[in-house]
C-alpha cells in the first residue's frame, strides 16, 4: 500500500511537477512547485484551512507522483502540457485553443519589427520561445523597441507627405516612415536585440540595472520600480528552458532502464517543441545491460503499432541496426526519420533532463509494483471470504453495471470492467435502454445484462470473455433481477449489489440477501467505492451526451425566432419536447429569454396552426 506519510519524506527540495492520483491510478490534479517537498506536504498538513474543493481532492488522493525540473519556469511549462494531456478533474481547464506566445522578428522586411505571435509561419522571420508568461513577453518587446528605437507600425510603404507618429517625436523610433533611418545601422540594432533574446548579450540588463539604481538614488521610486519589473521580465524571457525546444518540432526520446522489477523502456514525447508526456513499458524477460539492443527492439515493437512517427528519435546508445530501423520508419512515415545520439546542444541537455527523471521514477517503480500486488491480493482475499464456495478461482475480471436517466427519459446503461484491480477501458460498454418504459432501474439492468450475456453466447467480439463477478449498482431488487437473467441464460456467475448510504457513499456489499459491511475491510471498501463511482460516472456521461444531442437537433430548429439560447432555455425549463408541446402560450412566454411573439410561434407550430408549417419532427 502507498504510504503517503512515508513518501512525503522522500520528496526532493527542487522544482518540478507533481501529479495526484486516485485509487485507480488516474491523475486527478497536476501542479507545479519551486520546492516539491514543501508544496506537496501542504496538502496533507492542515486540511482544515483548505478550501472545500481542495479538501475534497485530498480525500481522493491515493498516491502521488512527481517529475523534477531544472527551474520553476520549466515546471510551469511542463504543468501546462500535462494538464492539456490528462485534463485532470481538479485542475482549471481552459477550453480555448490558445498556445504559448513567441517573440517574432520580421527579418523578411527591410526594417524588421519585434512583435508577439502565437503562430509560426515560414515567412523568413526569426522566432524565439515559446514563453509561458505572456505578460513578460509584452514587457520585453516594449523594452527592446524602446531601447533600440525600432519600428512598431506594420506599414511597409508610406505616402510622400506622411506625418510621423508620437514614437518618433519622443525619440522612440528612427523615423522609417520619413526615409531618414539608416538601414545598416537599423540592422545592427535588430541584431543586438536578437543577441539579447538568445542570451548572448547582457549589456541591456546591466544598463537597466544602473538606471534603476540611479533612479532609486534620486528617490524616483516609481521609475525604479518600472525598471525593476523590466529587469525581471528580461531575466524571465532569457532563462533557458530545457523542457522546451527552441523550434516547433516533434521528436521522441527513448531510454532503457533496468531495475529490480525488470527492464523498462521509457518513452518521452515532445510535440510542438514542448515536452508533452512520459510512458513506461515493461520489456519482459529481456536481459538488462544491453541498452542499445533493447532500444532497437523497443523502437521496432512500439512504432509498428504507433500512428504518429516523429521525424527524429533520440536514444542514449545507438542500436546496431539503427540505419535499417531508420529506413523502415521512413517508409512508414513517408518522410525522413532519423535515430540519433545527441552529443551536444539543446538535444543533449534535454536527454540529460529526462534521464534524471527516469532515475527518480525507477527508484519507486519496484515499490509501486509490490504495493499494487499487495493491494490486489488483499481485495481478492476479501472477495474470496465474502463469496465463499461461489468463488471458483481468483476474481480477476469484474464487471459493474449502472443505469442513468431523468424521470425515465433517455434511459441508458453503463458497463465498466476491472481486471486485476485496474480499469480495463477497452472493455467498457454503453447501452440505450429499448424495452423499458419509465424509471425502472431493475428492468433496465435486466435488459442491459441480457443483451451483454446474449452477445457472449454469440461469441461477439468484445463480449466473449465472461466476468468472475458481476456488481450491480443497487440493492436486493437489482441483484435478484440480475440473478434471474443469469440463470435464464444458463450461466453461473456470482452477482452482488453495491449498496450506498443516505449520503450516496458506498456502504456495503449485498450478497445472498444479506449486507456485508465494508468498513472493516479497508482495501475492499476502497476498491468497491472506486468501482461504484466509476460506473456511475460512465453511465451519467453517456446520458448527458444523449441529452446534448437532443438539444442540438429538435423540432424547435424549424421554428422562426428560436435559436440555440432559446432552445436551451426551453429544454431547461420543461425537460422534454413532449412537455414543450403541451405548454400554453403563457407558460412558454414565462421562460427566460422568450417573448410573447416567439411563444405564440412555438405554440402554433406544435398545434399545427402555423401557416405553411410542415409536420412536427418527433
Amino acid at each position: 500500500m502507498f504510504d503517503i506519510r512515508e513518501q512525503l519524506k522522500k520528496l526532493p527540495d527542487s522544482p518540478g511537477v507533481y501529479l495526484h492520483k486516485d485509487a485507480f491510478g488516474q491523475i486527478i490534479y497536476v501542479g507545479k512547485a519551486i520546492s516539491l517537498r514543501n508544496r506537496v506536504r501542504q496538502y496533507f498538513n492542515s486540511p482544515k484551512n483548505q478550501p472545500p474543493k481542495v479538501r475534497k481532492m485530498v480525500e481522493q488522493i491515493a498516491e502521488f507522483d512527481y517529475i523534477t525540473t531544472g527551474t520553476e519556469m520549466e515546471a510551469l511549462i511542463l504543468e501546462c502540457n500535462l494538464i492539456k494531456k490528462h485534463m485532470p478533474k481538479y485542475n482549471v481547464l481552459l477550453r480555448d485553443d490558445k498556445t504559448y506566445p513567441y517573440i517574432k522578428v520580421t527579418l523578411g522586411e527591410d526594417y524588421p519589427r519585434i512583435l508577439k505571435t502565437r503562430r509560426l509561419v515560414h515567412d523568413g522571420s526569426k522566432y524565439f520561445g515559446p514563453y509561458a508568461d505572456a505578460g513578460a513577453v509584452n514587457q520585453i518587446i516594449d523594452l527592446l523597441n524602446r531601447a533600440y528605437t525600432l519600428k512598431r507600425c506594420a506599414a511597409v510603404q508610406f505616402p510622400k507627405d506622411v506625418k510621423p507618429c508620437l514614437n518618433y517625436h519622443i525619440r522612440q523610433c528612427r523615423g522609417v516612415c520619413l526615409g531618414t533611418a539608416d538601414k545598416a545601422e537599423y540592422g545592427r540594432a535588430v541584431e543586438r536585440a536578437m543577441d539579447f533574446l538568445q542570451g548572448k548579450d547582457k549589456d541591456l540588463i546591466r544598463t537597466l540595472t544602473a538606471q534603476m539604481q540611479q533612479a532609486a538614488g534620486a528617490m524616483d521610486f516609481e521609475t525604479a520600480a518600472s525598471l525593476r519589473d523590466a529587469i525581471e521580465a528580461a531575466k524571465a524571457i532569457t532563462e533557458k528552458q530545457r523542457v522546451v525546444l527552441s523550434r516547433k518540432e516533434d521528436l521522441d526520446l527513448i531510454l532503457i532502464h533496468s531495475g529490480d522489477s525488470g527492464v523498462h523502456g521509457i518513452l518521452f514525447t515532445v510535440r510542438e517543441g514542448k515536452l508533452s508526456g512520459r510512458e513506461s513499458f515493461p520489456l519482459g524477460d529481456l536481459h538488462p545491460g544491453e541498452e542499445a539492443d533493447l532500444a532497437g527492439a523497443f523502437i521496432q515493437q512500439y512504432y509498428d503499432a504507433s500512428v504518429l512517427i516523429p521525424k527524429e528519435i533520440l536514444v542514449e546508445k545507438l542500436p546496431a541496426d539503427a540505419e535499417l530501423l531508420s529506413e523502415w520508419l521512413t517508409a512508414q512515415k513517408g518522410s525522413r526519420v532519423t535515430i540519433t545520439v545527441p552529443s551536444r546542444g539543446e538535444r543533449r541537455a534535454l536527454l540529460a533532463l529526462v534521464r534524471q527523471d527516469v532515475e527518480d521514477m525507477v527508484r519507486t517503480l519496484d515499490e509501486r509494483v509490490v504495493r499494487q500486488k499487495e493491494k490486489q491480493a488483499s481485495v481478492e482475499a476479501s472477495l474470496a471470504d465474502v463469496l465463499g464456495d461461489r468463488a471458483a478461482g481468483p476474481v480477476r475480471r469484474i464487471e459493474a453495471y449502472d443505469i442513468s436517466n431523468i424521470n425515465g427519459v433517455d434511459s441508458v446503461g453503463g458497463m465498466v470492467v476491472f481486471v486485476d484491480g485496474q480499469p480495463f477501458r477497452k472493455g467498457y460498454r454503453r447501452f440505450r435502454i429499448r424495452t423499458v418504459e419509465g424509471a425502472d432501474d431493475t428492468a433496465s439492468l435486466q435488459e442491459m445484462l441480457f443483451r451483454r450475456l446474449r452477445k457472449a453466447g454469440e461469441a461477439a467480439p468484445g463480449f466473449d470473455q465472461l466476468p468472475d463477478l458481476l456488481l450491480m449498482d443497487g440493492g436486493k431488487a437489482q441483484v435478484n433481477g440480475a440473478a434471474k437473467v443469469i440463470k435464464a441464460l444458463g450461466y453461473d456467475i456470482p452477482v452482488a449489489g453495491m449498496v450506498k448510504d443516505d449520503k450516496h457513499r458506498t456502504r456495503s456489499l449485498l450478497w445472498e440477501d444479506r449486507e456485508i459491511p465494508l468498513r472493516g475491510r479497508q482495501e475492499l471498501f476502497a476498491f468497491i467505492g472506486a468501482v461504484q463511482e466509476e460506473v456511475h460516472r460512465f453511465s451519467v456521461d453517456y446520458h448527458r451526451k444523449l441529452r446534448g444531442k437532443k438539444l442540438s437537433r429538435s423540432a424547435l430548429d424549424l421554428i422562426e425566432g428560436v435559436g440555440q439560447k432559446r432552445k436551451a432555455a426551453l429544454f431547461a425549463h420543461f425537460g422534454s419536447i413532449e412537455a414543450i408541446k403541451a405548454a400554453s402560450v403563457e407558460d412558454l412566454a414565462r421562460v427566460p429569454g422568450m417573448n410573447r411573439k416567439t411563444a405564440e410561434a412555438v405554440f402554433l407550430y406544435f398545434s399545427g396552426q402555423a401557416s405553411g408549417a410542415s409536420a412536427p419532427v418527433k
